[in-house]
């Protein structure tokens, strides 16, 4: 029973209907759009709003709300967050008290005076101890702190984000309450109008003077038009209870050759292109190595082998044969928990999909880190609508298998990988809440990520199984015996365990260089934006993955061993325990975590990517070997 296109259209309506609408709730503001895509003009006097994001330390990993400190608030604060990733990534961008005027320099301009109560002390001593960081941005532009240039550098390096305070040997906390604020802009010769090409801050610590104060005109006396504030030029504010803060900013506009274009070339600056380099270069010599190894196999042994096989008088003569061509008859029995294969399977497509086109689209520079959010959209989205992919391909799988309830196959790739996922999710989620970190997913966009679950991800599982299962069966190109071969002993290098362990370190060494920068974008706050070496990695990865596996279920199939079809699963799956390995060497060695919470985040995340690294790769080992026992076994002469 085939589906007619507009029976086919009927199905897929109310699924892209029920996505505009997830997206439309998630993105209140402005539902499509991509922010840091079009330029703005502005104007000499251009009102210039600068919007407050996260809290951020690399120490915790819990971001919080800005206005989680006690700093000076508007009269009403507006988040304008804009997408699904922003808020899964713990964004939350709100308007806040500091306004310029384009192109007009102001000196000690005072914002406001707060009074620090116990509570607000507490919570600001705390986030100078985790190192905390403010972040700020304007015209999409996040705020960089410049620090200084090693000697021998031409290139100016920069912090993402200032300090929140700092605490000196004393043991006295010091807030750092005035802003040095330089806008860059780039003039355009035939009119008026200016864009923003930089935002840059130095913050300082000042323990402000005044006389009486009057919060419609507050005025103080330790800055002024000939008096700049600069680190270390004044008493810091220190940080006790009770205490009034008084917070300022200076703002300087001034004229750069940098264009439009090439303003997030600073933020995305990398000065270790040649370790990428050296990276793909390791990696492509495995490759090499790999390739020469299924080369022999293939253009050596398999066709002398073929040809002597295949000009065989009899069957006894064959029977005097050793190896591979001895277990045609039991090669493509259906293994054990052959129902659980498929699913994982069909879950790897899913994933292989969602990460291809992601790749994809961040090479064409729809992903790049001016789309807050957007790459983490990305995958969700294309994970949801490569649902179809998974049903279809276990499906087929499970038919192959001569399997005939397809539904319980449907419903456990629908649900198995993805309630693993999110049961760990909603627990650190749960962790994180605990903590009241902004970083928490609100309980609407759990809604929504559900809505996308059940509502479009499900329905499509389930269309693809149901067109996979309409298909022919696939047909083994030979017969498989009644009765199960017997399995002679192996040697201890062809076990099960040492097998799958040794295949996985050649796929993780391919890559492992390259997750040392991955790493470092997520837990150091870095931007990553080096998607073309990541797509040879990723090249790389699959060409690796596959060979390998190929290589030892050609050793695993001379030995009489026909129980191949988890083995090439696991193979190249293995990769992901050296994976989590290496999280866990990098956790100590490159970070400062202390907090139980924030390690207990740092492996749980790890966790997920290490299982979501499993299924990929070991789907591509498992296909990978389905195709070459296929080949092998489709160009003998069987009786």
């Amino acid at each position: 029973m085939a589906i007619a296109g507009g029976q086919r259209r009927r199905l897929l309506l109310p699924l892209i209907v029920t996505a505009v609408f997830v997206l439309s709730a998630a993105s209140p503001a402005r539902a499509f759009y991509l922010p840091g895509v079009a330029p703005r003009d502005f104007q000499k006097d251009d009102e210039l709003q600068v919007k407050v994001n996260k809290l951020s330390s690399t120490k915790t990993q819990l971001p919080y709300d800005y206005y989680f400190l006690d700093y000076c608030k508007p009269e009403a604060i507006k988040n304008s967050a804009e997408n699904l990733g922003e808020v899964l990534r713990g964004d939350r961008i709100e308007n806040s008290v500091y306004n310029f005027k384009m192109r007009r320099d102001e000196t000690c301009k005072v914002v406001c005076r707060t009074k620090l109560s116990p509570e607000a002390a507490k919570n600001f001593k705390e986030k100078i101890d985790d190192e905390y960081r403010v972040n700020m941005i304007l015209d999409n532009l996040p705020v960089v702190v410049p620090r200084q240039t090693r000697e021998g550098s031409q290139t100016p390096s920069f912090e993402h984000g200032y300090r929140v305070g700092y605490k000196l040997k004393d043991d006295k906390y010091y807030i750092n309450n005035h802003l040095s604020f330089k806008v860059l802009y780039h003039e355009d010769p035939n009119s008026p109008d200016a864009r923003i090409v930089g935002f840059h801050v130095i913050p300082s610590s000042i323990k402000h003077e005044y006389g009486a104060w009057d919060d419609k005109n507050p005025t103080v006396q330790t800055c002024n038009a000939n008096n700049k504030i600069t680190p270390g030029s004044h008493t810091p504010q220190d940080v006790v209870p009770e205490a009034y803060v008084v917070f300022s900013y200076d703002v300087t506009f001034e004229a750069s050759e940098i264009i439009w274009a090439s303003r997030w070339d600073v933020y995305l600056l990398s000065s270790d292109s040649q370790i990428h380099w050296f990276s793909i270069i390791n990696s492509l010599m495995i490759v090499l190595f790999l390739s020469g190894m299924v080369a022999m196999i293939m253009m050596r042994t398999l066709y002398k082998d073929i040809a002597n096989y295949n000009q065989l008088d009899n069957q006894d003569e064959a029977q005097e044969e050793t190896g591979w061509k001895l277990v045609h008859g039991d090669v493509f029995r259906p293994p054990v928990h052959s129902g659980l294969l498929c699913v994982y399977v069909g879950t790897g497509v899913q994933f292989f999909g969602m990460t291809l086109v992601t790749m994809m689209f961040a090479l064409l520079g729809f992903l790049s880190p001016a789309n807050r959010g957007g790459l983490m959209t990305a995958m969700v989205l294309l994970w949801v609508f490569m649902g179809v992919l998974a049903g279809y391909t276990s499906s087929r799988l499970y038919k192959m298998f001569k399997g005939t309830e397809w539904k319980k196959i449907t419903l456990k790739t629908a649900f198995m990988f993805p309630g693993i996922i999110f049961a760990v999710f909603f627990f650190l989620n749960a962790l994180i809440w605990g903590e009241k970190s902004s970083g928490a997913v609100p309980f609407g966009t759990m809604f929504a990520l559900f809505l996308l679950w059940f509502g479009i991800s499900v329905p499509l599982v389930f269309v693809g199984s149901f067109l996979g299962f309409k298909q022919p069966a696939i047909e083994d190109p030979v017969k498989t015996n009644k009765i199960p071969r017997q399995i002679p002993e192996q040697a201890w290098y062809l076990q099960p365990a040492f097998s799958i362990l040794a295949g996985g370190i050649l796929p993780f060494g391919a890559v492992f260089i390259e997750l040392f920068f991955i790493l470092t974008s997520i837990w150091l706050n870095q931007f990553y934006y080096i998607f073309g070496f990541l797509f040879i990695v990723f090249i790389i990865l699959i060409v690796t993955c596959a060979e390998i596996t190929i290589v030892l279920c050609y050793f695993q199939l001379c030995s009489e061993d026909y129980h191949w079809w988890w083995r090439a699963y696991l193979t190249a799956g293995s990769s992901a325990l050296y994976l989590f390995a290496y999280a866990i060497f990098y956790f100590f060695n490159r970070l400062e975590i202390t907090k139980l919470v924030s390690g207990i985040l740092y492996f749980g995340y790890m966790l997920i990517i290490s299982y979501a690294f499993f299924v990929l790769t070991g789907t591509i080992g498992f296909y990978a070997c389905f195709w070459f026992v296929r080949k092998i076994y489709a160009s003998v002469k069987i009786d």
